[in-house]
Order: structure tokens, then C-alpha cells, then sequence
């Protein structure tokens, strides 16, 4: 119902801007337009890739890797997966809740989803670049030891 509610209200507010510059409205749609092809290759194959591990994956395979039972196993290994991937927001959140769904636990996906965030392996050499070595091992050191500290609370609060 949420949701209904949201689609709602963005499509008043897109009426109005329509009513308010014809012109401005069309410019942005078009370029939503652009940017939503973009996302979409990635996306697919994020959904593909998801889909295949899933099937490969048997529930009981995943809630033993990285189910609430796993503790801090579990948890480190949801970790360290989610430092070494790099993939957008807006794939991660749908793939944490099928993960969630086929028996993950609530702590190891907050782990994950944070360090997949915050910690960033694969771009690292780039950051040095920028930021210089010291910095960039301090920034993703302590980002990967605050993921574990968010997914105690959000186990706690959620638990």
C-alpha cells in the first residue's frame, strides 16, 4: 500500500512539473530515460548472475554459510564477500532480500551490505592514487570493522 502511495504522489509531482515547464519535464525524462538504459545491462546481469546462484544454491547451503546460525563465521564471510564485489545499491538491496528469503541471517547481510558499501577492494588502487596509501588502508580498515559494529545493532534492534 506504501508503495501505491509513493507512485502516487510521484506521479502528481511529475503532472505538476509537466504543468509548470513542458519543456524542463520532457529534458528530464528524457534523461531518466538514458540513465535507466544504462543501469539496465548491469542490472540484468546482476539478476541473472543472482538467479543462478540461487538455483545452484539450495536454501539450506545458504542459511548454513551465512543463516543466522552461522554466528561470526558467517558473518566474516559475508564480509569479506562484500569487500571484494563491486555492484551498485540498487542491485545489492534486492539481492540481500533473496538472500534473506533463502535463509541468510539478519547480521550477515548487514555485514555484507555494509561492507559492500563502505569497504572497496576492487577499487583501492584508485584511491591510493588519489588519497595516498596510509588513508586509504585506514579509511577501509575502520569502514570494515564498523560493518561488524551496524550489524550487531541491526541485530539487535531487529532480533
Amino acid at each position: 500500500m506504501f508503495t501505491v502511495i509513493l507512485y502516487i504522489i510521484a506521479t502528481g509531482l511529475l503532472i505538476a512539473s509537466y504543468l509548470n515547464d513542458r519543456k524542463k519535464t520532457k529534458q528530464a525524462l528524457i534523461k531518466a530515460w538514458k540513465a535507466f538504459e544504462n543501469i539496465l545491462p548491469q542490472f540484468i546481469t546482476i539478476l541473472f548472475i543472482i538467479g543462478i546462484m540461487l538455483s545452484l544454491l539450495k536454501p539450506e547451503t545458504i542459511s548454513r554459510l551465512i543463516g543466522g546460525e552461522s554466528g561470526f563465521s558467517g558473518m566474516f564471510l559475508a564480509a569479506i564477500v562484500g569487500a571484494v564485489t563491486l555492484i551498485p545499491a540498487f542491485v545489492a538491496f534486492p539481492m540481500a532480500s533473496s538472500l534473506l528469503d533463502n535463509g541468510a541471517g539478519i547480521m550477515q547481510i548487514a555485514v555484507f551490505i555494509s561492507t559492500l558499501m563502505m569497504v572497496g577492494i576492487v577499487t583501492m588502487p584508485m584511491e591510493i592514487q588519489y588519497f595516498g596509501k596510509k588513508a586509504t588502508l585506514l579509511r577501509n580498515s575502520l569502514a570494515f570493522g564498523f560493518s561488524f559494529l551496524v550489524a550487531v545493532i541491526i541485530g539487535g534492534v531487529i532480533q
